[in-house]
């Protein structure tokens, strides 16, 4: 043996002694595991320590996810996976993944963060303290199994937020070839006003001499009232309703209603039993002598909370009830233990735009994986989407 290199050769070792170790504690884990009362227990516990809340990788939510949009309903050529990361023998990460080759309409193969088209954020659960440990075990598992992917896409991460920090910090320190490929302005409510004081600032004088005289226009039909529930009291009549309301509108006449098919009415009614019997669910009802004519289903987390999916009746359009409910949302400013809220909402949306004046900026990131090729491959392609954009 060269005795002078033996340096340079036992760092070389401890580099590959760690990244055999972090592949052995990231796994991809079957549905069957996931649903185990020792799993499941364990995934409650990272949902409530983890750095960024996100409901829609919660257990309530993700499982019924992969039931409706990861099996047989799954979009062609699309494989869904799930990689749970260990630390100090504690469940510290969970992150749906998929391959694809359809990346925005192109025939290009790759792997990417899962979500579908009722899940709104993609930052996965990670323990606090342990975001940089699990990007570059994510990151590793992604070079050993690449496969024919070009590269991993991250949709949907907080800019700023503390899992986009950790995954820039090591990026920056392994020189990997990444670059924000989208990014999305998303309205939310986060202010230290009263509601009262948030609805001058965000409503002129004349809008809000509108808005009360149509709420005593709705009002003239009958007992108009506000419900608000986070228990689970009544959940199934509750859905019915939601459903029915939804149906019954544009969303009903486009065929993309969540009763339309069974697998989204029952994802829904899954997610939301789930979610109260969790205690993540807020419901919030405008009712006319009884009967709802605006509703709102919101998911909780620890310090705020998820706008997940609002329905209004149609036929008192002309009365805004869906804004006149959404006016009733903003009291979560006057509740403690509410910091934020999250729309969900498509940017640019015609009603929650102009009432909640707060945006959360959100970026998805393309980040290259595999050998030498297959990153002086990535970089191309990112050179030419770069061009394209700019023509």
């Amino acid at each position: 043996m060269d005795l002078a290199n033996a340096p340079y050769l036992k760092k070389q070792a401890r580099t590959a002694d760690l990244a055999i170790e972090r592949r052995a504690r990231l796994r991809v884990v079957s549905v069957e595991q996931l649903r185990t009362p020792q799993f499941l227990s364990a995934w409650k516990n990272l949902a409530a320590r983890a750095s960024e809340p996100n409901p829609f990788f919660e257990p309530w939510f993700l499982i019924p996810s992969l039931a409706a949009y990861a099996g047989a309903n799954a979009k062609a050529g699309a494989r869904v996976s799930v990689l749970v990361f260990y630390e100090e023998g504690e469940l510290a990460g969970i992150l749906p993944v998929e391959r694809s080759h359809n990346y925005y309409g192109y025939p290009v193969p790759h792997c990417r963060g899962w979500l579908h088209d009722n899940a709104f954020y993609g930052a996965p659960l990670v323990a606090t303290g342990f975001e940089e440990a699990f990007w570059n075990a994510v990151l590793d598992h992604s070079d050993q199994t690449a496969g024919l992917a070009l590269f991993l896409h991250m949709p949907l991460l907080q800019e700023g937020g503390p899992l986009d920090r950790a995954l820039r910090a090591v990026l920056a320190s392994s020189s990997r070839a990444n670059e924000i490929v989208l990014r999305r302005e998303r309205a939310m409510l986060k202010s230290e006003l009263s509601s009262e004081d948030y609805l001058s600032q965000a409503l002129s004088k004349k809008h809000r001499k509108e808005l009360r005289r149509q709420r005593r226009r709705l009002a003239d039909g009958g007992s108009l009232t506000v419900h608000r529930r986070t228990d689970d009291f009544a959940t199934g009549e509750w859905i019915a309703e939601f459903l029915a309301l939804e149906s019954a509108g544009w969303k009903g006449d486009a065929g993309s209603a969540l009763a339309g098919n069974a697998a989204t009415r029952n994802f829904f009614t899954s997610i939301i039993q789930g979610a109260a019997r969790a205690g993540k669910l807020e419901r919030l009802a405008l009712r006319l002598d009884g009967k709802p004519v605006a509703m709102l289903a919101s998911f909780l987390s620890a310090s705020g909370s998820y706008s997940f999916k609002t329905a209004f009746d149609e036929r008192y359009a002309a009365n805004s009830p869906g804004l006149q409910l959404q006016i009733e949302n903003l009291d979560a400013l006057d509740r403690s233990e509410t910091e934020w809220i999250d729309s969900c909402a498509a940017e640019g949306h015609p009603m929650i735009d102009r009432l909640w004046t707060e945006r959360r900026q959100l970026v998805s990131r393309n980040i290259a994986i595999g050998g030498s090729v297959r990153r002086a491959a990535f970089r191309q392609m990112m050179a030419f989407e770069t061009r394209r954009k700019a023509s």
